[in-house]
């Protein structure tokens, strides 16, 4: 049985793919859940992550978000039987990669496919969805009547946060990067209350919001990324398209909630004051927070997607 792995050179600058023979895989025993798997989501590899970490390996699995059925259960699972329809994300620290016939996963990393849901919907939005959520639930305590600016609205993360902020009964904001994706999002039912489209640099995010919100400003940013400086001093374009972090604190209303993906995030003493005096929150959305993995992380994803399978996984599509 093969499966596939990328192997980085000695100069730490190609990134090859390569397929290997596996060895068969261990017996099922104790929380873990033999898998066969019928659709896999090919997710960017994050090696900057994985050499913080410590586990950079000469050859490291490719695929996490999968789909699949219950081929066997160990003595000690509680939550899948054999046949069940299940997805889950697959830990750091897996030694099977996603992309082959059989692997074997701790139980803790799985829940329960809808029915309705197809294998390839299911492994495609299962990442998306639960940084959605964590977003919106967690780190911000999303509730209805509350006002979401949700940039770059049109991305996986974005689409998937809308539906859910307009589930819980918010006022959503959107920005758009291009025309089409303007167009997209104004198709969107229910239908957004703004859409701010950003691509030709002339639109003002934080004026647009307050506009939208009477002057009040949003009560939660998801961000998409933030610029830390001018535009000038941006290297791209794309960067150049985002908006700056003064622009964030300013749009925010008092007691927001700031969630960013901006990992290398800098605040000064005048940011702090203004977030400090406006009485607001900055949290980071960490892709990998719910698995960065032993079982007793996994457990942090089991937890509430198990507690709201249907829930949760219905809004993820």
């Amino acid at each position: 049985m093969k499966g596939l792995y990328f192997q980085r050179n000695s100069t730490n600058e190609e990134i090859t793919f390569v397929f290997q023979e596996r060895e068969n895989l261990p017996v099922t025993e104790d929380n873990y859940v033999k898998l066969q798997v019928k659709a896999c989501a090919l997710s960017q590899i994050n090696t900057k992550l994985l050499a913080e970490m410590k586990m950079e390996k000469d050859f490291f699995p490719v695929g996490r978000e999968i789909a699949g059925i219950v081929l066997d259960v160990g003595n000690k699972v509680s939550f899948f039987q054999r046949d069940d329809e299940v997805v889950g994300i697959l830990p750091l620290d897996s030694e099977d990669p996603g992309l082959c016939e059989v692997v074997r996963v701790h139980e803790h990393y799985l829940v329960h496919k809808p029915e309705k849901v197809t294998w390839t919907e299911a492994a495609g939005t299962i990442r998306d969805g639960v940084r959605a959520y964590t977003a919106l639930h967690y780190l911000s305590h999303l509730s209805p009547g509350k006002s979401v600016l949700i940039m770059d609205g049109a991305s996986a993360l974005g689409t998937i946060a809308i539906q859910l902020a307009h589930h819980r009964g918010a006022k959503v904001i959107s920005t758009a990067c291009s025309l089409e994706d303007k167009q997209y999002l104004e198709r969107l039912r229910p239908s957004i209350a703004r859409v701010i489209d950003v691509s030709n640099g002339k639109a003002h995010v934080a004026e647009s919001c307050l506009e939208e919100t009477g002057g009040l400003g949003v009560d939660i940013v998801l961000d998409a990324g933030v610029r830390l400086y001018s535009k000038d001093d941006e290297p791209t374009v794309k960067l150049q398209l985002l908006p700056h972090k003064h622009d964030i604190i300013t749009l925010l209303g008092v007691g927001g909630h700031w969630i960013t993906t901006e990992e290398n995030l800098q605040l000064d003493p005048p940011d702090s004051h203004c977030l400090f005096l406006k009485g607001a929150a900055v949290a980071f959305l960490n892709d990998e927070v719910w698995n960065l993995s032993n079982v007793q992380q996994g457990k942090y994803l089991s937890t509430y997607l198990k507690r709201r399978d249907g829930e949760v996984i219905n809004w993820c599509f």
